[in-house]
């Protein structure tokens, strides 16, 4: 059995952790730990739905809405071009899915939601982070042999 006093502590080190990756984590896997908290969310309130959790339903909800708000805030629409602007619309439409599913407690729009937001995750997952490019000859943490 776990203590209240050891739980506490557990959930501790879980925020420091996750606090951690994100501290680390490069813009690219910013973009997939928001996604999968989203999906997580999402997979719960469902849960709540079906167990007629009204106020966790909502509580969940409102996380995976917001986190996609994040999504959305951080597109770059002036060089983004068409494709930022289609993920702004994409963003829009899931956080007002998300919405109508509360309100109508329905479990079948959170799965087009997840469904919908799961195939964006694969594609951003396949595209990979950007490589590293190593420094022009001249810069910062090149040894210059040339006395």
């Amino acid at each position: 059995m776990v203590t209240p006093n050891i739980s506490n502590a557990l959930r501790q080190y879980q925020q420091i952790d996750a606090q951690s990756a994100v501290a680390f984590a490069s813009p690219h896997q910013l973009i997939q730990m928001l996604m999968d908290g989203a999906l997580e969310s999402l997979s719960k309130a469902k849960g709540h739905i079906q167990r007629g959790e009204v106020a966790a339903r909502g509580e969940q909800l409102s996380r995976a809405i917001g986190i996609i708000g994040g999504l959305k805030d951080g597109l770059n629409l002036e060089a983004g071009g068409e494709i930022a602007a289609n993920l702004d619309a994409l963003y829009d439409y899931l956080q007002r899915r998300l919405l109508e599913a509360n309100v109508k407690n329905d479990g079948e729009m959170v799965d087009e939601v997840t469904a919908r937001l799961n195939e964006l995750k694969i594609a951003w997952d396949a595209i990979g982070p950007p490589a590293a490019t190593a420094p022009p000859e001249g810069e910062i943490g090149e040894i210059n042999s040339r006395a």
